[in-house]
């Protein structure tokens, strides 16, 4: 008889049959509890310690994922398959499938060691609950597959049924058993590995055990700026909100108040277009960069420029400030990274192992302190002390133009035509794709995303070159929000790209600069719903671990 899970299609033939009575539970959860000791006996020996640095990663991934939650009733179908392909794909180094000939089954767990042998190795080779251990076990008795059908559907809270309350199985019944379970267990791998490779399946466990997205509410345009005559390449907000900057094309800085919308002050001073911009939490300054290979710090008492940094061969394409030290960092067409010391204008490092434009820079106050991200498809982790690169993520395939660190987390988030990627820090471990949709385009087709802007709730922002603006949970890496910018009356239908996009301090507040020389203010739809906005969300079946 198969199994009846949740999730699962009932045996062939029908019919129903009685449940387990009191005394088989009792020894269902007998076997249950040896099931689980023999697991932590062969994989946890006495005196290795609950997390040696023996077991394999692959293991912890299969381990970490057995122990989340099923997020909702949608996914309870997926959970089983999860929980099959974490058997299937998550054991440890030494411990195979049993296509293995030779070996006892009790072994340290060694390659040379085999795995035909007993029930309790087959068993505990499957990472998962105790619970399903014996579930999906295909060499398991039927008695011990009772166990673990039993578990499992009291957990899901499906009937489950046995062959016979009181007496065991028929040999034949045994046989049966095992054969039905074994063509389910190769029919749910099939399924979630979608053809791809067994590290490709248990990549797509661990994305479908990932939590559901949060609702979030919709986010809708509420103010359209004018006021540039040239494209808005740059934004820049005041860390006391009360103002922000844009740099545009018509080589114009201008300011404006964040309540009202107002142009407050326009500077000129720069002879080519102003790509980058910030403004000191710690000084009255504001830092520009521009075509013109001009870096000036700006006085904000008296509307002046008070310094230059000279040094760039060409074009200054990004400009970013430390949070606590007076360091400037500069990249742009020379393919160099620049630190400079803000007070004596003195150039501290010149970072130059890219071979390429450099497009964009996150800084913080923790390591990587700076970031970088080029043109040559690399994103380069930098020891500001040492004025070294201590590690190059090559994952990207294109040219990668937006660089943000999120504002809470050591985590980071970059942007190139083929992907949005987040990445765990200090060590730039990778971890997610983003899938880069936009309207009435397939995706990943070519979508250049020129910015990207993180708030603290975890909401991450992609500004595309088509006019898409993409709204994303940063921790499911999902898109709960697509949104076509249109083009002013005036301007071009192709005049749609967006070019740089910013949060406010209290990040309620979305900036972004367009190629129709606007920049529009955005902000969540008041009195939104998820009955009103549902979510619509599915698991990316096919993620990749690259």
């Amino acid at each position: 008889m198969a199994p009846a899970v949740a999730g699962s299609s009932p045996p062939p033939g029908g019919g129903t049959e009685p449940p387990l009575s009191a005394a088989a539970a009792a020894h269902v959860a007998a076997l249950i509890a040896d099931n689980a000791a023999a697991s932590r006996l062969l994989f946890d020996p006495p005196g290795g310690g609950g997390a040696a640095p023996s077991r394999s990663k692959r293991r912890r991934e299969a381990e970490a994922l057995s122990a989340l939650p099923p997020p909702d009733e949608h996914a309870a179908r997926l959970r089983a398959a999860v929980r099959f392909a974490a058997g299937t794909f998550g054991a440890p180094p030494g411990v195979r499938p049993a296509r293995r000939r030779g070996g006892t089954g009790t072994g340290d767990g060694g390659d040379a060691d085999g795995d035909g042998g007993s029930g309790v190795f087959s068993v505990a080779r499957l990472q998962a609950p105790p619970q399903t251990l014996a579930l999906m076990a295909p060499g398991a008795p039927s008695s011990v597959a009772a166990a673990g059908v039993a578990a499992a559907g009291a957990a899901s809270g499906a009937v489950v049924t046995t062959g016979s309350a009181a007496a065991a199985p028929s040999v034949d019944a045994d046989a049966e058993l095992r054969r039905r379970m074994n063509a389910q267990n190769r029919a749910i791998a099939r399924t979630v590995r979608s053809g791809g490779t067994p590290a490709e399946g248990l990549s797509t466990a661990l994305a479908l055990a990932a939590d559901r997205p949060v609702w979030r509410p919709p986010w809708r345009v509420y103010r359209v700026l004018a006021g540039h005559l040239g494209w808005v390449r740059a934004l820049a907000v005041e860390p006391g909100n009360e103002w922000f900057v844009s740099g545009s094309a018509d080589r114009t800085i201008k300011v404006w108040d964040t309540a009202s919308g107002r142009l407050k002050l326009t500077l000129t001073g720069h002879i080519g277009v102003v790509r980058g911009l910030a403004v000191s939490a710690r000084h009255p300054y504001m830092f520009s960069a521009g075509d013109d290979k001009q870096v000036k710090c700006w006085d904000l008492e008296t509307n002046q420029v008070v310094r230059h940094y000279h040094g760039h061969l060409s074009g200054v394409y990004t400009l970013g400030l430390h949070p606590t030290l007076d360091v400037l960092v500069t990249g742009g067409r020379d393919s160099t990274v620049r630190v400079w010391d803000m007070r004596t204008k003195a150039q501290v490092h010149a970072l130059g192992s890219h071979t390429d434009v450099v497009n964009s820079v996150a800084v913080a106050a923790d390591d990587p302190q700076i970031m970088s991200g080029s043109a040559d498809g690399t994103v380069r982790l930098w020891d500001l002390a040492a004025g070294r690169c201590y590690a190059t993520l090559t994952h990207h395939k294109k040219g990668v133009r937006a660089v943000v660190r999120h504002p809470r987390r050591r985590a980071a988030a970059t942007a190139s035509a083929d992907a949005i990627k987040t990445w765990s820090l200090p060590r730039g471990g990778f971890a997610r794709n983003l899938r880069v949709e936009e309207p009435g385009r397939p995706p990943n087709d070519g979508v250049l995303i020129n910015a990207l802007a993180a708030n603290e709730d975890g909401l991450l922002v992609s500004g595309g070159d088509a006019g898409g603006v993409t709204f994303w949970d940063w921790d499911a890496a999902a898109a709960f929000q697509a949104v076509q910018t249109v083009a002013q009356p005036g301007s071009l239908a192709v005049e749609a790209g967006v070019f740089a996009t910013a949060f406010d301090v209290s990040g309620s507040r979305l900036l972004t600069g367009e190629a129709d020389k606007t920049i529009k203010m955005w902000k969540e739809v008041e009195g939104a719903t998820e009955t009103d906005y549902p979510l619509n969300w599915a698991p990316d079946l096919n993620p990749k671990r690259y």
